[in-house]
Order: C-alpha cells, then sequence, then structure tokens
C-alpha cells in the first residue's frame, strides 16, 4: 500500500483514490445477491413471467427444456460521506500531511470503492457555516462531482451550530455514513449530530483521525501551542511534559471509543501516518453488515 504522503504528493485526487483501491479490492470477498448482473451463477427453471433474454436458448435447443441463466450482482446500498472540516484538521504531521489531506485521501477513496461495489454515494462536507452537499447519486459523472468538491474544500472555524445541520437529518433506508473527524469538539457537538443521524436508522462508521505527531507527541523543547480553532496558545516544555500528554490522551482516547460504541457507532481510530487500508477493509466490513 501507498503511504499517504506519496498519494497526497501525486497532487491529483482520482489518480490517488484509484491507487489506494485498485490494489486492494483484489481477493476480497464481496457480498452478492441473485440476479440479473454480468457473472453466471447457475440456471434454473423458466417460470412464466421471467425475463425471456436470460433464456439460454442453445440448452433449449438441446434439452428440449427452458432454462434462465441466474446470476450474481452485488447488493448495493446509499453511502453517506462526512468531513469535518473545522480548523483543527489543518494539523499537520511532522511530515507536513495535514489531516484535511489525509481526510481527503480517505474519502476519495471511499469514494472510489463505493461505486466499484455499485453503492449510490453522497458527500456532506461541516464547516463554520453550515454545509456544503453533494446529493447521493451511482451515476457515472458521481465520482467526478465528489473528488472536486474535496479537492475545493478547505478546513477553518468551528463546528456549524446544530440549527444549520437540520437537514442532514432525513431519514433514508439503507444508508451507512462515514464520518472522518479529529473529534476536536467543545460540548460533543460531533458526536451529538452523529447520534442525531444513528436515530433516524443510520449506521455509523466513525473514522477519528489523528496526526502520528499528535499521537505520540514527538516534539522537542520550549514551544508555543495555538488553538487553531479559539486561537488560544499555551507555553510548554514537550520534554517535560510528554508523559503527562500521553497518559491524558490515552484517556480520552479510551473515553471517546467507549462512548462512541454506547452511542452505537462503530468506532476506529487512525494514524494518517499510516496506509488506508485499514479504513478501506474496516468500510467493506461494515458495508456489508449494513446491507
Amino acid at each position: 500500500m501507498l503511504s499517504p504522503e506519496v498519494l497526497h504528493a501525486l497532487r491529483n485526487l482520482p489518480l490517488a483514490a484509484r491507487q489506494a483501491v485498485e490494489g486492494f479490492l483484489h481477493g476480497q470477498h464481496h457480498s452478492r445477491q441473485r440476479g440479473a448482473g454480468l457473472e453466471f451463477s447457475q440456471y434454473r427453471p423458466y417460470q412464466p413471467g421471467d425475463d425471456l433474454r436470460r433464456l439460454d436458448w442453445r440448452l433449449a435447443a438441446r434439452s428440449d427444456r427452458y432454462y434462465l441463466r441466474e446470476s450474481e450482482v452485488e447488493a448495493s446500498l446509499t453511502v453517506h460521506l462526512l468531513l469535518d472540516a473545522t480548523a483543527s484538521m489543518n494539523h499537520q504531521d511532522d511530515n507536513g500531511l495535514a489531516k484535511l489531506d489525509y481526510a481527503r485521501l480517505l474519502l476519495a477513496a471511499l469514494a472510489y470503492l463505493a461505486r466499484q461495489q455499485g453503492d449510490a454515494v453522497g458527500l456532506t462536507v461541516l464547516h463554520a457555516s453550515g454545509h456544503q452537499h453533494v446529493p447521493p447519486r451511482a451515476d457515472t459523472r458521481q465520482l467526478p462531482r465528489l473528488f472536486h468538491a474535496l479537492e475545493q474544500t478547505t478546513a477553518a472555524g468551528r463546528f456549524p451550530a446544530p440549527a444549520d445541520l437540520q437537514s442532514l437529518t432525513a431519514r433514508a433506508q439503507k444508508r451507512l455514513l462515514v464520518c472522518v473527524s479529529d473529534l476536536y469538539e467543545e460540548e460533543s457537538e460531533i458526536r451529538g449530530l452523529l447520534a442525531r443521524l444513528r436515530a433516524t436508522g443510520a449506521e455509523v462508521l466513525l473514522l477519528h483521525v489523528l496526526a502520528g505527531n499528535e499521537l505520540r507527541f514527538t516534539y522537542r523543547g520550549a514551544l508555543t501551542f495555538e488553538d487553531l480553532e479559539t486561537g488560544r496558545t499555551v507555553q510548554l516544555n514537550a520534554d517535560q511534559q510528554r508523559a503527562g500528554w500521553l497518559s491524558r490522551q490515552q484517556q480520552w482516547l479510551r473515553e471517546t471509543a467507549t462512548a462512541a460504541r454506547r452511542q452505537g457507532f462503530d468506532y476506529h481510530l487512525l494514524d494518517t501516518a499510516e496506509p488506508l487500508d485499514q479504513a478501506l477493509r474496516v468500510f467493506l466490513q461494515r458495508r456489508q453488515a449494513a446491507l
């Protein structure tokens, strides 16, 4: 698997998404159902009302019996991608890759993978003034729409107010919602939104994205840290604070994971320094469970 840093360096989101997914799908077991797809499965006797175009006329000529060729088609659903584009997502790892860069790569790859599975895919970008929405579709022009929206996304401000997000809670059948966020919030506003969406019947896959230097606190010496959303600053000695930081962070991550799973979310922590394969695998597993 190519690293996120290499994929980002391509500066071509459609190509990066295809490269990330291309090798991953090989050997994967897809969820399938009987239907009129392209891959032959078996024969079954003709019944009145069946589509005669699926009748095997050669077999009928040889045996004087009428059989239809049954195929396998992949089951599909609606996948709704949700991107946290608040200012904290601008935080960069030591390699210069921002959490927003990683999130864009990840969501582009998930969109590509979902279309490969035959799903309708949509995208909502959450930002300070509300949200940008690309309605779910399954047509051939949807991926370029999604890639363009992701490429144009910038991170700024704080999480939007609940009143600005009411339209997101519309009920949809067979919907899998995938949220990518760093979960930096003041009063659980992100998880509050996901809980409301979960209450509409959506299956929620929460991908918690943090940079490697956040997870491992790789900073050295005396530094000034700035909150990207509030502008508040704090001065500290990284070497002196490392043990306490890591201890408090691990406690926060445990509490976050426990709370998310208690709310019915499928929660996974992702490191921006790691390839996308874990998230793609988790997505396929959750997709199969949602069908």
